[in-house]
């Protein structure tokens, strides 16, 4: 049996090989497979394509910084004039006051800059116990080490002959500020670094928070002098409503990661905000300030800076993200009248995102393949639950026609049509 070469991502092999869906063109909201099946792209990729697929003005942005300056690295005295104007455009949207910006290769980059800066910072402060990050059950923080480490889904640090691929690295309850507390007593706030939440949790379920939940962590946070990370590599730039998420849920973190959305896919790009208080001991000491020796070959790299300056003029230009609350609320309406279906077990929205979560008789895995049939990309989450997050630029009609997708291979399921599991 002849195998593909490529090693796909998140893939259990066996069962892809023959079953594997090639995109080859995309435009809008749609995507085009190789046997030219036309498909609604439900779940703006991996949450990114915010303003949707195959903007020429992006494809003309990136012919002409190549032929301009087609790379050049940000290493010590060395940067490029994109990177630098990107740098001042995002730190003049960031909901931080006076915030620096590290700039990176993608989410999973992100994560890992943010974790070992707050390590070199405590370090630097004289504080050398303060190492351990506590994070969320259910939470995902991206795939690199320390990111597959704090992370709160089990099944992504299994076989590897150790609960942590980094040390120091707690988890809580997800919806618990005692929890946090009670770890506080445990671990004690001398030795913790960093909490580490995403403001509303996407691959664990889409969980928006609970009411007074973020106010109370930050509380905790601020008494204890624990530094507060706001993972926003799927809520940032409008996909809560909001242009961060930090905004929308009145959060004041000292660093936030981003991505996915600062390009919306057109180039692999992701960074952190960092605020005055971890900063200015890298700066502002002089001889004496530290290096903070993190860089990535394409960090500012001026190509994915084009890209990302074109799409945030875009999403302002167009409204985007007064467009993603409003499709919000269409969402929030389509899935509130689905939440009677009988196997439907309960509906979440935090954004332009949401999830159907179904009852345990019914797999999502499966329902998401059966919705393929009708025309729709949907995804299986944590909790069995169907991921409906599309790209801002979706109408009201097409997030309906979506929802009532699964309502129907639901209807199937029910009444015998459909099976309820592979």
């Amino acid at each position: 049996m002849t195998t593909p070469a490529l090693w796909s991502a998140q893939a259990h092999m066996p069962s892809v090989i023959g079953r594997q869906i090639q995109v080859v063109s995309a435009k809008g909201s749609y995507l085009t497979t190789d046997t030219g099946a036309k498909l609604f792209d439900g779940t703006a990729s991996l949450w990114y394509a915010n303003i949707g697929h195959g903007r020429e003005e992006m494809a003309k942005v990136a012919y002409e910084q190549m032929k301009t300056l087609e790379s050049y690295h940000v290493f010590g005295r060395y940067t490029n004039d994109r990177a630098l104007a990107l740098a001042e455009t995002l730190v003049s949207m960031a909901p931080i006051d006076d915030a620096k910006v590290i700039l990176n290769s993608g989410g999973s980059d992100s994560i890992d800059v943010a974790l070992k800066l707050v390590r070199r910072y405590w370090n630097q402060m004289g504080h050398t116990s303060k190492r351990v990050v506590i994070s969320r059950e259910h939470s995902y923080h991206g795939l690199h080490a320390y990111g597959t480490s704090v992370a709160g889904l089990d099944f992504n640090r299994e076989g590897y002959g150790t609960d942590s691929l980094v040390d120091g690295t707690e988890r809580i309850d997800k919806h618990s500020t005692v929890a946090f507390a009670e770890a506080i007593d445990r671990i004690g706030a001398e030795n913790i670094a960093a909490y580490i939440a995403e403001p509303v949790m996407g691959t664990g379920g889409v969980h928006p928070p609970h009411e007074g939940y973020f106010a109370e962590i930050q509380r905790l946070c601020h008494e204890n002098d624990i530094l507060f990370i706001a993972d926003e590599v799927i809520t940032g730039f409008g996909r809560t409503g909001a242009m961060f998420a930090s905004t929308r849920y009145a959060l004041q973190p000292d660093i936030i990661t981003f991505a996915k959305g600062v390009t919306s896919g057109y180039a692999a790009l992701g960074g952190i905000f960092v605020a005055p208080r971890v900063w200015q001991p890298f700066f502002e000491l002089g001889a004496a300030s530290p290096v903070y020796r993190h860089g990535t070959t394409y960090s500012g790299h001026p190509v994915t800076a084009a890209l990302a300056m074109k799409n945030l003029e875009i999403i302002e230009r167009e409204g985007l993200v007064e467009r993603s609350a409003a499709l919000e609320r269409v969402l929030a309406g389509e899935l509130s009248a689905i939440e009677s279906h009988e196997l439907v077990a309960t509906t979440r929205v935090g954004g332009f995102l949401g999830a159907i979560e179904l009852h345990d008789e019914v797999q999502a895995e499966w329902v998401t393949d059966q919705i393929l049939d009708l025309g729709f990309i949907t995804r299986p989450l944590r909790g069995n639950s169907v991921q409906i997050s599309p790209p801002f630029i979706t109408t009201d009609q097409e997030v309906r026609d979506l929802v009532n997708g699964v309502r129907h291979v639901l209807d199937d399921i029910r009444s015998g049509k459909a099976q309820a599991s592979a």
